[in-house]
């Protein structure tokens, strides 16, 4: 009776603690909210091409890192964080990825392929200088190991037999104010197209101070307070970024103080292939939701570094949100999204008359987004950790087995499946222990009625 009585409180106690909780040591933050959603609408003229795209964030952020003037020095705040930033000095952003159909398992599996093995950030990484990117499987001589990159010449011919993803990104600090968004790939490494891009880092490390500050005369002053930035103060109509309109060189001579804050990047016009992706107005967060423009040449004439849109043809796209002042992998995905251009797809691109401008009268696509966790494309396909590898082998689409609502449960399991594991086996030896105990405890009061007859 002691013993089942044991196991039964001990039961009681633990009943719905779960082992679900963040650590910070192994790099694990579980959001909140394992989904969320995506709104997308897309337009063309034959030349152009749009996409819209609205979601939901409680609170913008508008800064993605500054540097904060304290006894004598700057420091940096913001940028990079395990989970969501508590000051939210991470920026929003949305990212879309784009293929035409050369990378055959993209349009199966999204976003999934590029998860290699070792990226930084994931649990048991050593950190490195250098961040550890996605990267498409194709172009490694080991798919599962990051360090096992093809010669240049096969990157090459990959590149120009179009192995590569599209990838658009929008930040909410880092190119919006100044009307941009940023064109990129996925190939070898995650990417900028050649050129520059609409942002540089405003530090002058000879000096260790800026490079510039506000111009007074147009921002009022020549920082922010990081009480007001921090604290949600700083809205649309006020100057919170540095460009050449809104800038001037620093001047250390000034009688700095104690939180002082200038944003840590500068704002510029981008350049090359990299400036491919522009707004054709500069986005503003309203009543709870984020609605920003892209736009694009249809084709750039840059064909090794965007996926070419063609009237008639259909596409593959996968998209990814930050929000909440998260970055990095603690972001929520889509599963892959077929996009039609006078095709039948998932979503249609609306055909406008050339010249003109979307009237975005028809209806969205409404796209589910959800947490990925540490999913690897390794375990994806590795029969030993993945009960449907043989599927994919058998190349059977994500969305055929998996619902959103799986696949972000799926994440955060793999994230703690170790101590799953080790749940399990004491729950069974508990489930056994209790079965004996009450075995014995029945026989027991068999014995003792015999004895008592």
């Amino acid at each position: 009776m002691a013993i089942f009585s044991g196991l039964l409180v001990l039961g009681w106690v633990t009943h719905g603690t779960g082992i679900v909780k963040d650590d910070p040591e192994r790099n694990i933050v579980i959001p909140d909210e394992l989904m969320s959603e995506l709104q997308v609408k897309a337009a063309y003229d034959g030349e152009k091409i749009w996409f819209r795209y609205r979601w939901p964030v409680d609170r913008p952020s508008l800064f993605n890192d500054v540097l904060v003037y304290q006894d004598g020095e700057w420091e940096t705040r913001g940028g990079e964080a395990l989970g969501p930033n508590p000051d939210f000095l991470t920026e929003d952003r949305v990212a879309m990825m784009i293929d035409d159909g050369s990378v055959p398992l993209f349009g199966r599996y999204g976003g999934y392929i590029t998860i290699g093995d070792g990226l930084t950030t994931f649990t048991g990484v050593p950190e490195t200088e250098e961040e550890r990117t996605k990267y498409l499987p194709s172009t490694r001589t080991d798919p599962n190991d990051f360090e096992a990159l093809k010669p240049e010449s096969d990157l090459e011919m990959l590149r120009a037999a179009g192995q590569f993803i599209d990838l658009w990104q929008w930040r909410s600090s880092r190119s919006n104010p100044i009307g941009l968004g940023d064109d990129g790939f996925v190939a070898e490494e995650r990417g900028g197209d050649a050129g520059t891009g609409p942002y540089t880092t405003n530090w002058d490390s000879a000096t260790e101070q800026p490079l510039y500050m506000f111009d007074p005369d147009v921002a009022g002053s020549a920082a922010l307070s990081i009480d007001a930035v921090t604290g949600g103060d700083v809205g649309f109509n006020d100057i919170y970024y540095l460009s050449a309109d809104t800038a001037l060189p620093f001047d250390p001579t000034l009688a700095w103080k104690n939180g002082d804050t200038i944003p840590r990047r500068y704002l510029r016009p981008a350049t090359g292939s990299r400036g491919d992706v522009v707004e054709p107005s500069v986005a503003r967060w309203r009543n709870g939701f984020w609605d920003v423009t892209l736009e694009r040449a249809m084709d750039t004439g840059n064909p090794l570094d965007d996926k070419i849109f063609r009237d008639g043809a259909s596409y593959d796209l996968a998209f990814a949100v930050f929000r909440n002042a998260s970055t990095m992998r603690w972001h929520y995905v889509t599963l892959p999204v077929s996009l039609g251009l006078e095709q039948p797809a998932q979503m249609v691109a609306e055909r406008i008359e050339p010249g003109t401008e979307p009237d975005w009268t028809q209806p969205w696509t409404e796209i589910k987004t959800f947490y990925p966790g540490q999913v690897t494309w390794g375990r994806l396909t590795d029969a030993r950790q993945h009960p449907g590898a043989d599927r994919i082998a058998q190349r059977v689409p994500v969305a055929v087995r998996h619902t959103e609502e799986q696949l972000a449960l799926y994440g955060v399991q793999m994230e703690f499946a170790e101590e799953i594991r080790r749940q399990w086996i004491w729950t069974l030896i508990a489930s056994l222990s209790l079965i004996v105990g009450l075995g014995i405890n029945v026989n027991l009061l068999m014995r003792r009625r015999e004895d008592a007859i």
